[in-house]
């Protein structure tokens, strides 16, 4: 049998009809018509004022504490439980990284928010909040409180394009929204990321930024330093063509999670999506009643050629960040311990996710 991958990418037809395109106009480099449809698409898809289109989501990121001018010191707030990508960019900008720990939906938790606002050395400038796995943070009451503290939002969708909190795309809530289309995610360009914000001002500053700060003169002229932050009219080709499969893609990651809760829902917690959301289910993913049980169900996997991975570990305990003030109650190391992600690709069958559920509770 062929591997099963956790989350492969999966063309959905017209791809390659497009890059083709590209091809025969000989318009292969940055920019082009294609990154202009993909930013368009993004923008009709999500409701976004703008859409900028970058050859990765960290450095959507990095644009994004770039031009809310966060720098040097300042305290940028985090979501623990996260994928380093998420934080990376809080180093470039040299500033300080203040972790904050999950409650039960499995991300940023209010609660400990507002305490870490309240105990923290000095006034944080900005959040970083991820919504994890495809799946909504408590983002409304975030946004509450932020607003009252005047600390800006940068919203860490890299995972969650096609995720909806009352009706409103993830990545828009916030003064910045990040969506990343690497290989493994809900639609991917093979390499790539978006920038998203309803403020055009911002979003302009992040365009400026991400051509290497060129300003608009015949010759090169440059009054500031930038980054080679921009896509390939060939990898917007790919996402153009991707986002005409996104809702097909939502609909099957779903039904694949719904699956697997009928196959394993009684032998731990799948994570949960908040009252008022619809994620994308980008991965399924599944807590076990006993720690460590997740490394025996891994391996057995592996034996069988079957592809999964550990939650994320927590921020808070890499080596990288050891010693970096959080404010945390083990909620995050908890869900480390214990939990796994299954392969989510859009491409199994209902066979293969029953054969890898069968597998699961053998190991166990």
């Amino acid at each position: 049998m062929a591997r099963v991958f956790l989350s492969p990418p999966f063309m959905g037809g017209n791809e390659e009809k497009y890059v083709k395109k590209v091809f025969e106009s000989n318009y292969i480099a940055p920019l082009g018509e294609y990154v202009n449809k993909f930013e368009d698409s993004i923008k009709d898809f999500t409701k976004a004022k703008s859409a900028l289109a970058l050859n990765s989501g960290t450095a959507g990121l990095h644009l994004a504490l770039r031009v809310l001018d966060i720098k040097d010191g300042d305290l940028v707030l985090a979501s623990s439980f996260t994928f380093a990508a998420s934080v990376n960019p809080i180093l470039y900008e040299r500033c300080v990284p203040v972790f904050i720990d999950s409650d039960e939906s499995w991300n940023l938790s209010p609660e400990l928010l507002k305490k870490a606002i309240k105990n923290s050395p000095k006034k944080p400038k900005a959040v970083v909040v991820t919504h994890l796995y495809g799946q909504a943070a408590k983002i409304k009451e975030i946004m509450e409180i932020c607003k009252n503290e005047d600390i800006k939002v940068i919203e860490d969708a890299a995972e969650a394009l096609g995720g909806f909190y009352e009706d409103k795309a993830l990545g828009t809530f916030g003064d910045i929204g990040v969506y990343s289309f690497n290989g493994n995610k809900i639609i991917t360009t093979s390499g790539g990321g978006m920038l998203v914000s309803d403020d055009k001002e911002l979003s302009s500053k992040a365009r400026y930024y991400s051509t290497q700060a060129r300003e608009p003169l015949l010759h090169y002229e440059h009054l500031d330093y930038g980054y080679n932050y921009r896509l390939s009219n060939v990898l917007g080709a790919i996402g153009v063509g991707q986002m005409e499969v996104l809702n097909d893609r939502i609909k099957r990651k779903r039904e694949i999670f719904d699956i697997y809760n009928e196959l394993l829902g009684d032998i731990g917690e799948f994570m949960p999506e908040i009252s008022g959301s619809k994620g994308n289910r980008w991965l399924t993913t599944l807590l076990f009643k006993e720690k460590n049980a997740h490394i025996r169900v891994i391996e057995a996997l592996n034996k069988n050629d079957i592809e999964s991975r550990p939650l994320w570990k927590p921020m808070h305990m890499q080596p990288i960040f050891n010693g970096s003030l959080n404010f945390t109650d083990g909620t995050s190391e908890d869900y480390f311990s214990r939990g796994i992600c299954l392969p989510s690709g859009c491409d199994m069958s209902e066979q293969t996710i029953e054969r890898v559920a069968n597998i699961v509770r053998q190991a166990l």
